[in-house]
């Protein structure tokens, strides 16, 4: 049972930088100007110090990436 402050669990996965780094091959810098950019997603605020992505997030972006090339070699 939930109380009204819970949210029940989703199975959300959060991943911090270097996963990310390894899952997507860009750099810390080329993924901050990335999302200054909106291309990418913004982290969620973990603490003072600590963000990390939501990973279901960063799998649609990569999707994302593998559809623009696929219809690119379409045309």
């Amino acid at each position: 049972m939930t109380t009204p402050t819970q949210q029940p669990t989703t199975g959300l996965t959060l991943e911090r930088l270097p996963a990310v780094k390894a899952r997507t091959g860009m750099s810390r810098s080329e993924i901050y100007r990335r999302i200054a950019l909106g291309d990418f997603p913004r982290p969620i605020k973990l603490g003072t110090r600590a963000s990390a992505w939501n990973s279901a997030e960063i799998d649609a972006w990569i999707a994302n990436r593998i559809a623009a090339r696929d219809q690119g070699a379409s045309r």
